[in-house]
């Protein structure tokens, strides 16, 4: 029976993968670090938390590589987890249906954003603690996040245009209102239900949530007078 030719040394193995760039392992090693961190930081804060921690799942020479110091590093932190949810609402599509149609969608994908990635909730929550002091360091933050005010800004003017939306809506105080809604799932989930017994966490009750914050926002923004 005739058998496959071996492949030749210049022919790459079928099961090696691809050697990464230079820039992909940079990139690799330095969302590595970040990982640990965040999971650091949402525990203990930037006050509690340690270089040696983190250190010991990472290596500390790896992470002096790459930063400064453990503030540096937090807000490396904090800065990825802003660009995430922006990269995740602007993903969603605000193009289909109508205004009305297109901020559900967004505002029930912002509540189920939050309550799936509580570690946003949590480092925004820290960073409020102090005074924001480290997010001002962080160059071109403001800009990239009025991402989110700019979106709703354009179904505003679409809802006004259709009708729907009664006129002279603040899109940065609309965007206040869905993030105040999408937090609370995640900053009470454990006082309200010792208070209730409400098990805010399930997949049920974030839906439920998703369309009733929704449901809530949509009632103000078309409430005519």
């Amino acid at each position: 029976m005739p058998t496959a030719p071996a492949p030749s040394a210049s022919e790459p193995s079928a099961t090696k993968p691809p050697r990464r760039s230079h820039a992909e392992t940079r990139e690799a090693t330095i969302n590595h670090i970040i990982d640990i961190a965040t999971a650091e930081f949402v525990e203990k804060g930037l006050a509690g938390a340690r270089i040696d921690e983190i250190a010991g799942k990472a290596t500390k020479r790896k992470i002096y590589y790459y930063f400064e110091g453990k503030e540096e590093l937090y807000r490396a932190v904090l800065e990825r987890a802003y660009r995430q949810v922006r990269a995740s609402e602007s993903a969603v599509n605000i193009e289909a249906g109508t205004a009305v149609e297109a901020l559900r969608s967004l505002i029930e994908h912002d509540v189920r954003y939050h309550s799936q990635h509580q570690e946003l909730v949590r480092l925004v929550m820290n960073e409020n603690i102090l005074h924001g002091e480290q997010i001002k360091q962080i160059e071109g933050l403001p800009e990239r996040n009025r991402k989110a005010v700019d979106i709703l800004a354009r179904i505003i003017e679409r809802g006004e245009a259709e009708g729907s939306f009664r006129p002279g809506i603040d899109p940065v105080e609309l965007h206040m209102n869905v993030t105040a809604l999408s937090f609370y799932n995640v900053s009470n989930q454990f006082t309200f239900a010792h208070n209730f017994g409400v098990d805010m966490t399930s997949p049920d009750a974030i839906e439920r949530r998703a369309r009733q914050v929704a449901d809530i926002i949509i009632a103000w923004v078309t409430q005519k007078d």
